[in-house]
């Protein structure tokens, strides 16, 4: 059973994390989703939903893509649909139309192309494709969101009555506005509304004389505004038609809603699923954004982030146009625990939140942002203890605040826990703090738990390279600008540059000196040979480069001469097919030969006959029977294999003629006898010397600072004695 905690959570960042993801939701209910986002709490579901991230972004690079899934949340109909007695507006039932059409639409998408999205067409076959609930609604409501006239005979017929009458309201309207228009009882503006009826503007001394209702006046009253007496008659008509009307639409709004009401649980499904695809649709697009894919999830023990970000860090800088290091971190049952050390503002805890934050948001159903060659176990529980968490609500010191959490460390820690630990034993005194540090350290590894430490502790880095399965790491640090490289290096514990840092920050290097003093010489001592183990690491690191790219190259040569010595070996097993057939011609010629000279001694023409036919038949029973085309298959092999050999065969008679032609033409090398006193000189040699003694084939020369005793056929006369 998965359990995180919230102060993970949110020692970690993920709530930033999220509000990124709900941000890149096209609806208010999926960024809600998207907030409340946390690890999943077993693997199957886990599995399932970084397959369905996975096969999202798999669309954007395909023709087919996921149809629009936007929709306008529907809680509000929901809860009123739940209501007896109640009903909808008409606004709600095309809400409802569009969120069904939106969910049928992607139900029949998922089932066509199935096998390119199975774990996506999984989710969907669990809800019920049905067209009932928008055809309802299009035959009472149009795409606009209006009431059809049609939707019930009762209201056609209102409707057209209320035609009927707004035409004589406005007929009579018009008789009236022209009569005392051209009597001059009106303003210049003629006509208005009041409450939403027309109404003449009456100059206020001709009111009087105007037939009908005054409905109102202007703000300085020299307007009178009336509704003429006969426009009146048909609009209390057309007021009763109108309250008809509303009447019908309650009676049609609330029959429609007695018909929608048993999908209610349906229309529940349809919301959830079509706010997790956009959630779903959201994490696609963020792993786009930071280069995220899925890992292989291993059974085994074992973390391997290779070229690993920091999701947060990446996409701040991206926007800054500055560069982000990858880190390269790897845990297995042999290298559980990491103590990470070197300088401040090095690197050392974004290395150690990278590894936490990428495993919680792997563990939320999250692509994460490392190389296609990473691997990651599954943890039961990721504990972290990062910042400076002083507790004001409940008067705890730093110090007293770490020693609590470190005391559910002790309670929750094992084999299937993942712990980071930054500053681990800071707080307190040093040699105090330290040596608890240090028994937490080995508690925390005979529990076998896998995790990441930051430390500058003198004593924690020496605990790490004395157990066996705990290993130090430094953050690479230039000792010459004094600048952090923000790498990570396993298998050695790395310098804190203490004074360096100091003396590039301005502090005069007197006052430096005078700390180095007040401080035990050991520790000085020890820290620059971390220092300069460093430095020498660096350039073990660039050897190792230069070596592995002369074994690239060495690696290519070797495949080149792999495949000339394979060519070579096919022309010599074709040269030898060659030799062995003229072989055979030559043996059958001698044969043929003697045959012939028997007969032509003795004229036997039945033994000439008898012998040939033997040679003959000793021969074909030797042959292989072969078809048409292996026949001219092996007949043009062969000529191929002749025209290389005539090729080669006149290279070598040209070579042969051309060292003949020089040889005629050289100079006949005169022979010096050698003897004792003469100047000589090796053959392949420039020193001269003196042969001295000579004995049979020998010679004794001396050089003058040496003798050699060397053979005269290897001298060559330089001068006589």
């Amino acid at each position: 059973m998965i359990s995180i905690t919230e102060k993970t959570l949110q020692d970690l960042q993920f709530s930033t994390v999220l509000e990124t993801i709900s941000n890149i939701c096209n609806t208010d209910i999926g960024k809600e989703k998207a907030l409340e986002i946390t690890p999943f709490k077993d693997e199957e579901s886990l599995m399932t939903a970084l397959y369905q991230t996975s096969e999202y972004i798999a669309s954007f690079q395909n023709n087919n893509a996921i149809p629009n899934h936007g929709f306008d949340a529907i809680t509000y109909e929901i809860k009123f649909l739940g209501i007896e007695d109640s009903f909808l507006e008409v606004g709600s039932f095309r809400k409802i139309a569009t969120l069904s059409e939106n969910t049928n639409v992607l139900l029949q998408y998922f089932r066509k192309f199935e096998d390119y999205y199975p774990n996506l067409y999984k989710k969907s076959s669990q809800i019920e494709l049905t067209k009932t609930i928008i055809s309802c609604i299009d035959d009472v409501v149009d795409k606009y969101g209006e009431i059809k006239d049609n939707a019930s005979p009762d209201l056609l017929n209102i409707r057209r009555d209320m035609n009927v009458v707004r035409g004589k309201v406005n007929q009579s309207f018009g008789m009236a506005l022209t009569q005392y228009n051209g009597l001059g009882y009106l303003d210049d503006i003629k006509e208005s509304f009041v409450n939403n009826r027309r109404v003449l503007a009456v100059l206020a001394m001709y009111r009087r004389k105007v037939k009908g209702t005054i409905l109102g006046s202007s703000k300085t009253g020299s307007l009178a505004f009336i509704e003429p007496e006969a426009t009146l008659r048909y609009s209390r008509e057309l007021g009763n038609l109108e309250y008809e009307e509303k009447e019908e639409i309650t009676r049609i709004l609330k029959q429609l809603t007695n018909i929608i009401r048993p999908f209610l649980p349906l229309l529940i499904q349809y919301q959830d699923f079509l706010s997790d695809i956009v959630v779903i649709a959201a994490k696609a697009k963020y792993a786009n954004r930071i280069n995220g894919i899925l890992p292989k999830i291993t059974k085994e023990r074992r973390i391997y982030f290779r070229d690993a970000f920091h999701p947060i860090l990446y996409l701040t800088n991206k926007a800054k146009n500055e560069i982000t290091h990858p880190q390269t971190i790897e845990f297995d049952s042999e290298n559980r625990i990491i103590v990470i050390s070197g300088p401040n503002a090095g690197g050392k805890t974004i290395s150690l939140k990278t590894v936490g934050l990428l495993q919680l948001m792997l563990q939320s159903g999250m692509l994460i942002p490392v190389h296609e060659r990473s691997e990651t176990c599954l943890f039961d529980r990721i504990l972290t203890d990062i910042g400076d968490n002083q507790s004001i609500e409940n008067h705890l010191s730093t110090y007293s605040y770490r020693l609590k959490n470190m005391n559910y460390f002790l309670k929750k820690c094992n084999a299937k826990t993942l712990f980071l630990i930054d500053e681990f034993g800071t707080g307190s005194d040093p040699d105090l703090g330290g040596a608890l540090a240090e028994i937490f350290l080995e508690e925390f590894y005979h529990r076998e738990a896998f995790g990441i430490i930051t430390t500058h502790y003198t004593n924690l880095k020496i605990l790490a390279d004395e157990l066996p399965f705990a290993t130090n790491a430094n953050m690479l640090f230039d000792e010459k600008s004094l600048e952090p490289m923000y790498k990570l290096a396993l298998g050695q514990a790395g310098s804190s540059f203490t004074f360096e840092v100091a003396q590039k920050n301005g502090i005069p290097f007197g006052l430096i000196n005078r700390a180095k003093k007040k401080i035990e010489t050991g520790k000085v001592r020890f820290d620059k040979t971390i220092a300069n183990l460093q430095k020498e690491r660096s350039k073990m690191e660039k050897t190792s480069i230069n070596l592995k790219e002369e074994e690239t190259k060495a690696r290519e040569e070797s495949k080149k001469m792999e495949t000339i010595n394979a060519k070579v070996k096919q022309k010599l097993e074709n040269y030898q097919e060659l030799y062995d057939s003229n072989q055979k011609t030559i043996y059958l010629g001698q044969k043929i030969e003697a045959i012939s000279e028997k007969y032509f001694n003795n004229k036997n023409k039945k033994e000439l006959l008898g012998e040939f036919l033997k040679v003959v038949e000793i021969e074909n029973s030797k042959r292989i029977k072969a078809t048409k085309s292996e026949v001219k298959a092996i007949a043009e092999k062969k000529k191929v294999i002749i025209e290389e050999v005539i090729v080669q065969v006149e290279e070598i008679r040209k070579e042969k003629k051309e060292k003949k032609l020089k040889a005629s033409l050289a100079p006949e090398k005169v022979t010096v006898v050698l003897k004792i006193g003469d100047r000589v000189r090796m053959l392949d040699g420039k020193s001269i010397g003196t042969i001295d003694k000579i004995e049979k084939n020998k010679a004794v020369v001396n050089y003058g600072v040496f003798t050699s005793k060397v053979s005269l056929e290897s001298l060559e006369f330089v001068q006589s004695k």
